[in-house]
């Protein structure tokens, strides 16, 4: 039988879950996958304990998840290698008994089990499962990935760590992840002056650069094209309602009429494909302002004004990515009939249908 805690092995250094937590956020920079339940508190001090118990790739050590509720602050300041071998050893067989100080209550280790480790923690690949354990198993599963264990060495200049964090991601994080970040920190960054925006037809606008014209430009340059079949460019407006650009001859062509207020949405796009035109109301959300009920309601009485059915409109609210805190606080309030798009994730629309539809498998 395998004993519950091999002790041949030293164990590894300890940072603090406050310095761990302080790492995080750069190992899994925005556009990661279930970022929030990768860099929150709890990821840190979950993390903390795999590194308390040694439980790192290579040791043959594990821990379970009710092992971080029983972890207080008392306990993470005896960093000395018995004391933690004794805590750990100790902890991992099933007790009852109350543990004054606790860091989470018992019956949060399923949260901890699903929210951060299952679904944050392993899917970024900071977290192995141990290989052919019974789901029923009382013995611990859990251990941190080799190389993401090493970035949490507390000797590390900032610098070191920056640059190593880096490679872990490019070594350890697939092309979809990597790209999906990218696309992430260019658009939070926004260098430069202004962005160069190529419409459809070949014409290229200056907007002022930052991430609502980063979310624009990927609208006009990603979205239409691969979403509608013949696109056109009617308006681009920029923050504090600037016209970009006004195109008055295709309006009068699909016989829209532009209003000179400012009711018009960020974007508004055209499909020529279809026998009759689709008009596309866009609205860039990095802050606030996503297509609600309201909002459909005024974009709706301009399209009928110009002849447009509701059949021949269509209503899309454009995000940066739909992991960001922008997207989490508006989704509830997202019309219903409308669709969201993420410019992380250029080839999927999210779907608010108003009306039944018929379930098909992925």
């Amino acid at each position: 039988m395998r004993p519950l805690w091999p002790q041949s092995m030293t164990l590894p250094a300890l940072l603090s879950w406050n310095d761990i937590h302080a790492r995080l956020p750069e190992i899994f920079p925005e556009g990661s996958a279930n970022r929030e339940h990768s860099v929150w508190e709890i990821a840190a001090k979950t993390i903390f304990v795999m590194l308390y118990a040694g439980a790192v790739e290579g040791a043959e050590r594990w821990i379970r998840p009710d092992q971080v509720t029983r972890m207080t602050d008392e306990q993470a300041t005896q960093a000395g290698d018995d004391a933690r071998a004794a805590w750990a050893k100790a902890s991992i067989k099933p007790s009852k008994a109350d543990v004054p100080g606790r860091w989470y209550a018992v019956n949060t280790r399923e949260s901890i089990r699903d929210d951060t480790i299952r679904y944050a923690l392993i899917q970024n690949g900071a977290v192995i499962e141990r290989p052919g354990l019974a789901t029923t198993s009382p013995a611990g599963r859990y251990a941190l990935q080799g190389d993401f264990a090493a970035l949490l060495a507390p000797d590390l200049d900032e610098a070191t760590f920056i640059a190593k964090a880096a490679a872990w991601r490019e070594k350890h994080l697939n092309p979809g992840a990597l790209a999906r970040i990218a696309i992430v920190r260019r658009g939070a960054a926004g260098g430069g002056a202004y962005e160069l925006v190529t419409f459809p037809n070949g014409e290229t606008r200056r907007m002022g650069a930052g991430p609502s014209a980063d979310i624009s430009k990927a609208v006009i340059e990603v979205f239409a094209p691969k979403f509608l079949e013949n696109p056109g460019v009617i308006t681009l407006s920029e923050s504090g309602n600037k016209v970009v650009a006004r195109d008055d001859e295709l309006a009068k062509a699909i016989g829209l009429t532009i209003p000179a207020d400012k009711s018009l949405p960020d974007i508004v796009l055209v499909d020529l494909g279809p026998q009759h035109p689709l008009l596309i109301f866009v609205e860039v959300v990095h802050t606030d302002g996503p297509v609600n009920d309201a909002r459909k309601t005024a974009l709706l009485q301009i399209a009928e004004g110009a002849g447009f059915a509701p059949q021949h409109v269509a209503f899309v609210t454009a995000y940066l990515d739909r992991a960001s805190q922008t997207f989490r606080k508006t989704v509830s309030g997202l019309a219903w009939g409308s669709y969201a798009w993420f410019a992380s994730e250029p080839d999927n629309l999210i779907i608010f249908s108003g009306k039944p539809h018929q379930i098909e498998g992925g």
